[in-house]
């Protein structure tokens, strides 16, 4: 589900410390159509205020006391009432396992800490548009992650026959880490169109994120698997 672009993009912050979630806060609320409607210092809070709140991005922590961020967002992932909140996974820690536990709780996306803020804004814009984000860099790596772990289904030759070339194509994009915006770009199509065709192209390999279509595209060679060590 997307948030209501007529609507100020709503987060809810969960961090430990205070001086970061202060930070965030500052940063957020400066940015036209944003606003934070919530901090907590740990994962059961941010799970009941994003049960209270609503809000359409959770910046989350993973390192946090008690129930920690991976464990929060598995959580608000598994809650059908909070369909409708994306969880952006902030962290100090650049780690293969963190990216692959994250993503597999749930997560939207995933940026370290130092992320330059113009960065994080344009992060917080592109998952509460219900696409996904990884931290430039992570890419090649996750998938070389997800593949080693046969984190993708199987399929047959016919569910890859049954995608057209402009699929493919785009499906190739989605692998590079292009955000739907950034695939309209490239090809000269609008921004509905290119969302359709990657929901179409989940739809018929079966994926049921973006991350497992871009381990998917790897898998089955509609791009080129990442170099040994990259």
């Amino acid at each position: 589900m997307m948030a209501d672009v007529s609507e100020p993009i709503r987060v809810l912050i969960a961090d430990d410390e205070a001086l970061v979630r202060g930070g965030f806060r500052v940063l957020v609320e400066s940015e036209p159509g944003m606003v934070v409607v919530g901090e907590a210092a740990d994962g059961a809070t941010a799970v009941e205020l994003a049960r209270r709140t609503r809000p359409d991005v959770v910046l989350m922590d993973i390192r946090m006391p008690g129930v920690d961020g991976l464990r929060a967002t598995h959580e608000i992932a598994a809650d059908p009432d909070l369909a409708g909140v994306h969880v952006l996974i902030l962290t100090t820690f650049d780690h293969d396992e963190y990216v692959v536990d994250a993503l597999g709780a749930g997560a939207a996306g995933f940026l370290i800490k130092n992320t330059e803020p113009v960065q994080l804004l344009r992060g917080i814009r592109v998952v509460a548009g219900g696409e996904a984000l990884l931290s430039p860099g992570l890419t090649r790596r996750l998938i070389a992650r997800l593949i080693e772990r046969s984190a993708t289904p199987r399929l047959n030759a016919d569910a890859l026959d049954q995608l057209t070339a402009r699929e493919k194509e785009i499906v190739g994009l989605v692998a590079h880490g292009l955000s739907n915006t950034d695939i309209a770009g490239a090809l000269t199509i609008s921004h509905a169109t290119a969302k359709t065709h990657v929901s179409r192209a989940m739809a018929k390999l079966g994926a049921r994120d973006r991350a497992q279509l871009v381990a998917m595209a790897y898998r089955y060679r509609l791009v080129e698997p990442p170099a040994p060590g990259a």
